[in-house]
């Protein structure tokens, strides 16, 4: 129970970053600073790029990797003060401008991004290797989400009830700037204590961890790239690929648009948000419940399960507003339905994502059957890799609708945000990005047009749920 607990704990970096990043970044740089949306989505793609490259290079090195400490601690020991560092200065930047911005933005979320990597892919191959139970890998990386929902409700809700809380001002505490320099110190202090507790308490596990079965020689990219081309040849494992290649861009996107739905579509101001944080306790339910489900239903189709609920769960708010059915802004109903459904989004969210990282420990036994080799490092590797350079396309989507489909002004005040912006929003979040296929063939591709119809019907001031989406 310890050890399960220890490891999970090195789940805190990188949740508290991602909810870090997901919730804020943009907002800060876009709303607070004045950056435009495109411009900052722009340096954040940048950004994944570069961290989605070092991926496998680190996987294939701790792989590799021969020291006294084992192939994993090391180098989760050595990224914990360069996390530290990079994540305070990305939140704290001490310039001005939207050129001094951008490249400050660009360097440091580099930075944050790379840093982690090295603490982040050998933490997450140690699961692979502590048990090599079909049934426990689930519990393990169940543990992992136990300790991020915990940890990530009681950050959420305290981030929001302390740091961005309202003022005469800001009644909508997270556009003040003045909030964000605590918010840096927070996110690094408590990024850092995670990596080092989980580094530091999981090193009695370092004999019974597997080393390499052959002398790796040296290090180089050629080596990476002929390892990772064995890693695609498994087709077990090019299906779990092509899986995170097709929802990256999607689930990118959502995240990114979600501070602005509920600073501006809800109108929540961070008092109301902090009740956000409940939402966590799906997370939780999950935990208890996924064994159980598991031991009768087969992974692939919890998978496949939980995907489909968390797409029709995701739009029911937004449709019972645009309906006129969901409870009247600024009561306690409308922040019950929000918190609720993400309360469900959470439960199936964490339930997939279990299923599908343990799919990924499966396919590492088929691996070692067929070539004699254990790739943990790099199998995860290779998925965050594709998982960040997609979502890198889904923070610049956002970044041109933002600017150019809602039509947000940088550094907006709430008197200049209209209301045909916030339903382009609203429309945008819940049906055109989640839907965007069905919703491309619906319309013969002829998106522009598809908007035009739409700015049309708001201005006849149309009631309808058919006008209203165009």
């Amino acid at each position: 129970m310890r050890t399960k607990l220890w490891q999970g704990l090195g789940t805190v970096p990188n949740g508290i970053k991602d909810y870090a990043f997901r919730t804020f970044l943009l907002l800060y740089y876009n709303q607070v600073l004045g950056l435009p949306a495109s411009q900052a989505s722009f340096a954040l793609l940048i950004a994944l790029i570069f961290d989605a490259i070092s991926d496998p290079v680190v996987g294939s090195y701790s792989d590799n990797l021969r020291h006294r400490m084992g192939r994993r601690h090391p180098l989760m020991m050595a990224s914990v003060i360069p996390l530290g560092l990079s994540i305070f200065f990305l939140f704290a930047p001490q310039v001005a401008g939207e050129g001094a911005l951008f490249w400050w933005l660009l360097v440091f979320s580099v930075a944050t991004r790379v840093s982690l990597t090295f603490f982040n892919v050998p933490w997450n191959a140690l699961y692979a290797e502590m048990s090599d139970d079909y049934t426990e890998r689930s519990e393990l990386i169940s543990y992992r989400f136990a300790v991020i929902w915990v940890v990530g409700i009681a950050f959420s809700f305290s981030v929001f009830a302390f740091i961005f809380t309202a003022s005469d001002d800001y009644p909508r505490g997270q556009l003040n700037p003045a909030n964000y320099p605590l918010f840096a110190w927070t996110v690094s202090i408590v990024v850092v204590t995670g990596a080092l507790l989980s580094t530091w308490f999981t090193r009695d596990q370092i004999p019974y961890l597997r080393h390499p079965l052959e002398d790796p020689g040296r290090f180089s990219f050629r080596t990476v790239a002929t390892e990772a081309a064995r890693a695609i040849a498994n087709r077990d494992f090019r299906i779990l690929f092509f899986a995170v290649l097709a929802s990256s861009v999607v689930s990118g996107t959502n995240q990114a648009l979600e501070i602005y739905m509920t600073t501006y579509f809800w109108g929540f101001s961070g008092e109301e948000l902090r009740w956000m944080a409940i939402s966590g306790t799906g997370g939780l339910i999950a935990f208890l419940t996924v064994i159980p489900l598991q031991a009768r239903i087969d992974k692939k189709y919890l998978l496949v399960s939980c995907s489909i609920a968390i797409a029709l769960v995701t739009a029911m708010p937004v449709t019972l507003r645009l309906l006129d059915l969901a409870p009247p802004p600024g009561s306690a109903g409308i922040i019950v339905l929000v918190v609720g459904a993400a309360t469900f989004v959470a439960y199936f969210v964490t339930i997939a994502i279990i299923m599908f990282a343990s799919m990924v420990a499966d396919t590492l036994d088929v691996q070692e059957l067929n070539t004699g080799l254990r790739q943990e490092g790099l199998f995860n590797s290779v998925i965050t890799f594709s998982a960040k350079a997609t979502s890198g396309a889904g923070l610049l989507i956002t970044g041109f609708l933002i600017d150019f489909v809602v039509g947000l002004p940088q550094a907006a005040q709430l008197e200049h945000v209209t209301e045909d912006m916030v339903l382009r929003l609203a429309v945008m979040d819940a049906y055109v990005v989640p839907l965007r296929r069905g919703w491309l063939h619906y319309l013969g591709g002829d998106y522009p047009a598809a908007i035009e119809a739409y700015e049309q019907a708001l201005a006849a001031n149309s009631t309808s749920i058919e006008a209203r989406l165009g």
